[in-house]
């Protein structure tokens, strides 16, 4: 078992990559671990969590009232507690900013679930918890039916995310992989098409997830499977259409689907749609090749539109000033 001392070392550790990841800025966050007789080990308030040491970490009580340390204690120490309090098994809580993740905190706007395997296993769905001021009693209370629900990670509206887990180095890797599925969420809206897993498959996960210990309300049948909340204009980059599957041949192994549902043909090229062609254009020139340059590309079609309304204008204005030049002539 780890001493005191290294258990603040430990938190200094976190404390050093949240704010080197960009998750906390200036003294932003807090993170706090239990050491057992109704005592916490958690970080000082108006220090950076990027250059803490350990002698800076304060000692509380189950109250939050500070019983060591040099500092004193987060101000935000009772929405801890709370956790500790529900969650007899969690023994971590970090509380941080992490940027991808608190656009969709203040957005309002819960996660989607069954897209990301990792985040299916390691966190399940995530929850968004009504905005409080911070280190308030009720920004503490207004986490209670989500860790009464099992939630490990959550949203804060208008503020950040919790998570809490056995270890500190847990709970930290959960606000990791939720900054980077919430990252990974607004990149695919931008290429326009995001598509959950097919039910099954997500059962499979929550099965590995059940080996391997980890509790999840869906288990029990007692939330929805998979959830796609959010507003019209955010959901307009996501599909109705789960991920195809893999259908067994006769000899049992699953084969994928090519382009445009075509099979995909092993050591020859991917079918292409059959169009017409839009060739790559750069100032009003069409770039000599293959024909294939461009050829299903919206973008080159684009392009090439604009190049052509641009050389039209260009020879318009020509025109223009020639008759001018020759009227004064």
């Amino acid at each position: 078992m780890a001493s005191i001392w290294q258990l603040k070392q430990e938190i200094c550790d976190v404390g050093r990559r949240i704010y080197e990841r960009g998750f906390v800025a200036a003294n932003d966050g807090n993170i706090s671990v239990r050491i057992g007789d109704g005592r916490y080990l958690c970080t000082p308030t108006g220090v950076s969590k990027g250059f803490m040491k350990p002698e800076d970490i304060a000692t509380v009580d189950d109250e939050g009232n500070q019983l060591a340390g040099g500092l004193p204690r987060t101000s935000e120490v009772l929405l801890h507690l709370q956790i500790y309090h529900e969650q007899p098994e969690v023994n971590a809580v970090c509380h941080a900013h992490p940027p991808h993740a608190t656009a969709f905190a203040v957005a309002g706007l819960e996660l989607p679930s069954c897209i990301l395997p990792e985040v299916e296993i390691f966190i399940g769905q995530v929850p968004l918890a009504q905005y409080d001021t911070p280190g308030s009693q009720n920004l503490a209370e207004s986490i209670l039916p989500h860790l009464r629900n099992k939630a490990n990670t959550i949203l804060l509206a208008n503020h950040g995310a919790v998570a809490c887990d056995a270890t500190l180095k847990q709970a930290y890797w959960h606000l990791e992989t939720l900054d980077m599925y919430c990252r990974i969420l607004l990149l695919s809206r931008e290429l326009g098409g995001i598509r959950q897993l097919p039910e099954q498959k997500v059962r499979e996960l929550l099965d590995i997830k059940k080996q391997m210990g980890i509790d999840d309300p869906r288990l029990d049948g007692e939330m929805q499977l998979c959830s796609l909340p959010g507003n019209d204009d955010f959901l307009r980059g996501f599909s109705e259409v789960c991920i195809p599957g893999h259908e067994p041949d006769a000899d049992g192994h699953g084969h994928g689907r090519g382009i445009a549902n075509l099979p995909s043909q092993n050591g020859q090229p991917q079918p292409r749609p059959n169009q017409q062609p839009y060739p790559a254009v750069v100032a009003g020139r069409e770039i000599p090749g293959d024909g294939r340059l461009g050829e299903s590309s919206e973008t080159a079609r684009r392009r090439a539109t604009e190049d052509e309304i641009e050389r039209m204008v260009q020879i318009i204005t020509d025109r223009i000033v020639q008759a001018c030049a020759s009227q004064h002539g």
